[in-house]
């Protein structure tokens, strides 16, 4: 049973860079066919997908969000991590990672097997 789950502050200053890590268990980031998605959503919104992480290390990222994003993994861990940098009030949300066994680039709950239970981060000063 794969589990994921999320760490980090709770809290970042605006124009700081927010980041953030997904833990997972019970699978593994680089031999699973799959990929492993960070996706958020800001209060009120719908879910947002900001980007993936293949398990050959390839990445992929949201156009809107590309310039700002950088996510990564460190196989020792079997994590991986969501860098994202110059931060707004507006990046306020709550933050999930979740494992996909398609790249499908969208917020729809149903395209993801396994979520974490997410984190929420507030942008504030």
């Amino acid at each position: 049973h794969v589990q994921l789950q999320e760490s980090g502050p709770g809290q970042v200053k605006p124009s700081q860079t927010l980041s953030l890590t997904c833990t997972v268990s019970g699978g593994s980031i680089t031999s699973d066919y799959a990929y492993w998605n960070w996706i958020r959503q800001p209060p009120g919104k719908g879910l947002e997908w900001m980007g993936a992480i293949f398990n050959s290390g390839s990445v992929y990222y949201s156009p809107s969000l590309k310039r700002r994003t950088s996510i990564s993994r460190d196989t020792s861990k079997n994590q991986f991590t969501l860098q994202l940098s110059s931060v707004t009030p507006e990046d306020t949300a709550v933050y999930y990672c979740a494992r996909s066994n398609a790249l499908l680039m969208t917020g729809w709950v149903r395209d993801y097997c396994y979520w974490g239970q997410g984190t929420h981060v507030a942008v504030s000063s």
